[in-house]
């Protein structure tokens, strides 16, 4: 049976559950100190950055140990645990794609850890492909990425293990399952690309000099890789002469070229492309600079199709031949417009993917950039897909937002017909609950969009629970989606704000660098301003006000938790980049300087860095909000010391008695790959801490 919270189970007076002092693990501090432009900044935690000691092996065990003595004694934890699996546990079905004889897709029953890859073949009979549940007994161990060869005969796929960014490529034989030549090791940040059935390409880093989860990781090479060859004869294709952080290679759907991507940063990237259909080709240089985003949407022959931002803020498509590929002999195929273009291919057709106040419409236009349809989507939202190869008859697309799940449409690209393929049968009712947008002030005067999902008929009497989400980084664009763990929020009563801050790419680029750098703080702000315009409307108050985010979010919540404590009740840090300062000595953090910048650029931006960087910003005698930080010990993304400090610096500086929490996933990375059980406790834990720190006793 459902049980929701009523205003009557809230102690609005706030007065805790005669909670004790909480001991946390002691911390020791070192004398380390590092100077920048002059100024000495005391690093106490400096040796938690070493993944690999006992000690700090021993500080997580203590510091997991507290965090979970804490969650444990929540009297609804378990409950709301129970409601959490019961509306998790449903049929999920991907769209289906078709490699030689066999039509693929995935499908979970329901809580399987990871969803599994079936197939079909032309008799209509089911078998399972691969199953990534079997790779570990714990469930740690996931598929990364799968790519087919051009006749559907050799598959190549990647494992992730333990959550990390480092894979393992195999290559199998499709109709026989059979496991043919080397495992390739070693491989991050990268795709597979078939070249007939010879061989592939794929990209990686030089192994690092110390711990593989944290050392810097900034030389990526494009290499190919021969069936049937050990990986060491792997040949260089490119990069090794001049430092790039990104490379990597794709070869055209009618295999004669291979097209190179190339960057230093999360933005901007150089354009390359090798004729495979002439042999000792050399490297043609097509775009020599970092200065705009480039990628190759398809070719007809020689004649390419440019996704590109150069003049064109929100993406525009551009045509050239590659004999004359000078950006004067650019043509527009599809113009850009006000608003932000996202676009695909398949079945001979090109689909405009186009956001509007963070919401989608799409067009159909063929290669000649003509309009053919608008294509009719089931409502506000979110929908995605239409890719395909050339010659498919049929394409898919799924449509979401905060209160639909995900269903998958298929598309007759000639008829513009769309009929349901998959509709999810989730326990929830959607027409219970509303998404309203609306458009707040931030503090320079910028015009912000935010959605707020709550039930229906919710009173706005400043008690209602509510989780602020935001993100504002790296030209990412949050749109409406459906999660089972926000059905659960509301359904308990809760609401669930999402703002569109600055430093994504709702708006396209203008809005992406108005967030970055020395514009930094403007995402900060947006942020804030939410949470006020929440409170000013009645929805919530401080006292019921969690704000939330992850990786480049979770740098957002320990910002605005730091510059205004006093704002909200709750924070969630989720995998954050919490120490500004040394962000870019990381992996592949200094990959990141274009919406950061760096502590060593300069006086000024170490300055500013300073300024907001949650590490540097912990003051004592502050009461901060009831906070727990999320990692997972093998993050090798946003490595899991940058929470680990900041945790460190608010239980030894934390004033009043809001609890501080570092909640440590073990053998577990930056998200992607965990397995369904990790992430329905995952989620349970932060909405019980949420709500009891809010003060309610009971869902009832």
């Amino acid at each position: 049976m459902k049980k929701t919270i009523t205003v009557s189970a809230i102690v609005c007076t706030l007065v805790m559950n005669a909670q004790t002092k909480i001991n946390y693990p002691e911390t020791k501090k070192i004398d380390h100190v590092d100077t920048y432009f002059g100024e000495k900044i005391n690093d106490p935690y400096r040796w938690l950055e070493d993944d690999r000691s006992a000690e700090t092996e021993a500080w997580v065990k203590a510091q997991n140990v507290v965090t979970y003595g804490y969650l444990e004694q929540i009297p609804y934890r378990n409950q709301l645990k129970s409601r959490m699996e019961q509306l998790w546990n449903y049929e999920k079905i991907s769209a289906p794609f078709k490699e030689g004889d066999y039509t693929y897709y995935y499908k979970n029953n329901g809580l399987q850890n990871q969803s599994v890859l079936y197939r079909k073949d032309k008799s209509g009979k089911e078998e399972i492909f691969l199953d990534p549940n079997t790779f570990s007994k714990d469930g740690t161990t996931s598929l990364g990425g799968i790519n087919f060869s051009k006749d559907g005969s050799l598959v190549a796929y990647s494992i992730s293990e333990g959550g990390s960014d480092w894979r393992k490529v195999i290559v199998m034989e499709a109709k026989t399952k059979k496991i043919i030549g080397d495992t390739i090791v070693d491989v991050k940040f990268s795709g597979v690309s078939w070249y007939k059935n010879e061989g592939f390409y794929y990209s990686s880093y030089d192994k690092p000099v110390g711990s593989e989860l944290s050392a810097k990781t900034d030389q990526h090479k494009l290499y190919y890789h021969k069936l049937n060859t050990p990986q060491k004869s792997d040949k260089l294709i490119f990069g090794g002469d001049v430092k790039r952080r990104y490379v990597g290679g794709y070869v055209s759907e009618d295999e004669k070229y291979l097209f190179i991507s190339a960057a230093n940063s999360t933005s901007g990237n150089e354009l390359y492309y090798l004729n495979l259909s002439k042999p000792n080709s050399k490297i043609v240089t097509l775009i020599d600079n970092y200065e705009n985003d480039n990628n190759v949407l398809d070719n007809k022959g020689s004649k390419i199709y440019l996704v590109t931002n150069y003049k064109a803020p929100n993406k525009r498509v551009v045509t050239f031949d590659l004999a004359n590929s000078a950006k004067e002999n650019w043509k527009d195929c599809i113009a850009e417009t006000e608003n932000v273009l996202s676009p695909n291919t398949g079945g001979g057709y090109i689909f405009a993917s186009y956001m509007k106040d963070a919401v989608s419409f799409i067009k159909q236009y063929d290669y000649n950039g003509k309009l053919v349809r608008d294509i009719q989507l089931p409502g506000v939202g979110t929908a995605g897909g239409f890719g395909g190869k050339e010659k498919e008859t049929t394409l898919y697309f799924s449509f979401t937002n905060y209160v639909t799940p995900g269903t998958i449409y298929s598309f007759d690209p000639k008829s513009g017909k769309s009929t349901i393929y998959q509709k999810p049968k989730v326990d929830f009712n959607s027409a219970d609950y509303e998404s309203k947008q609306v458009f707040y002030t931030s503090k320079d005067g910028t015009k912000v969009p935010m959605i707020i999902t709550y039930k229906k008929g919710t009173k706005l009497n400043g008690q209602n629970p509510t989780i602020l989400y935001g993100y504002g980084g790296f030209n990412v664009s949050l749109t409406p989606s459906f999660s089972i763990a926000n059905a659960v929020w509301l359904e308990n009563g809760g609401v669930y704000a999402v703002a569109n801050l600055r430093g994504g790419g709702e708006y396209g680029k203008k809005w992406h660098d108005a967030g970055t750098q020395l514009k930094k703080q403007n995402v900060f702000d947006d942020f804030i301003a939410a949470a006020e315009y929440l409170i000013k409307e009645n929805y919530t108050t401080s006292d019921f006000l969690a704000i939330k985010g992850g990786s480049n979010g979770g740098l957002l919540v320990g910002a605005v938790m730091t510059q205004r404590p006093d704002l909200v009740k709750v924070a969630l840090p989720a995998v954050g980049v919490l120490d500004m300062l040394r962000y870019h000595t990381f992996t592949a953090g200094a990959g990141w300087a274009y919406d950061y910048g760096t502590s060593e650029q300069s006086k000024e931006m170490f300055e500013y860095i300073k300024e907001y960087s949650p590490v540097h910003n912990v003051k004592a005698g502050t009461k901060y909000p009831a906070t727990m930080v999320t990692t997972g010990d093998h993050d090798d993304r946003v490595v899991p010391a940058h929470s680990f400090k900041f945790a460190a610096e608010l239980q030894a500086k934390q004033a009043g008695d809001n609890p501080v929490l570092i909640r440590i996933d073990v053998n577990a990375g930056h998200g992607a790959g965990k397995s369904v059980a990790a992430t329905i406790q995952e989620n349970v834990d932060m909405q019980v801490f949420t709500l009891y720190n809010m003060g309610v006793k009971e869902l009832k």
